[in-house]
């Protein structure tokens, strides 16, 4: 599956390479979406704005060693820059607006529907590929037994057994990793 982030992690995973012209590359194509992210949050204070697009840039540059490339950069990055307007509110006394916490609870909802998603993907990577296939179609996606069979093109009883024995060997999977 092909996510938004995939050029700008691609960038990433080449500057911890040791690519500096691809870090450079990195800083300069997260100007644009940095300033949407802040300026929709500051209303217009272009300053505000600036400064804190700046202190992201750096704090992506000094902590990228931090980045996990088996997660999504999109939801790295914006953790980052989150936490910059979040000091920065601090720093300056100012109370945020219910819009504003809205706003900043939808971008902590994405950030954890990400790790989820990346969450599962793991789990499912240990699971043979049909069971994985059929528990994303009708857990995840909600077909039914029927729908799945029909998109995976397999028998009913197959999706069912495979149901099944997949969230089985999940339950085993996530027991033991607690012991």
């Amino acid at each position: 599956m092909q996510h938004e982030d995939d050029p700008l992690r691609a960038l990433m995973l080449a500057g911890l390479a040791g690519d500096s012209v691809a870090h450079a590359a990195l800083l300069r194509a997260l100007l644009p979406a940095l300033r949407r992210f802040f300026r929709r949050r500051l209303g217009g204070r272009d300053d505000d704005v600036e400064d804190l697009v700046q202190e992201t840039l750096m704090a992506v540059h000094q902590r990228r060693a931090t980045y996990d490339p088996a997660r999504p950069f999109g939801a790295w990055l914006y953790a980052i820059a989150r936490y910059k307007l979040i000091d920065r509110y601090r720093r300056s006394g100012r109370t945020t607006s219910l819009d504003d916490l809205d706003e900043l609870a939808d971008d902590f909802a994405f950030a954890e529907a990400s790790d989820a998603r990346a969450d599962l993907d793991r789990l499912f990577e240990k699971i043979p590929q049909k069971q994985a296939a059929v528990l994303r179609a009708t857990r995840i996606e909600g077909l039914n037994t029927a729908e799945a069979a029909e998109r995976l093109g397999i028998g009913e009883s197959d999706v069912k057994v495979s149901a099944h024995r997949g969230l089985r060997a999940l339950a085993a999977r996530v027991r033991d990793s607690l012991r």
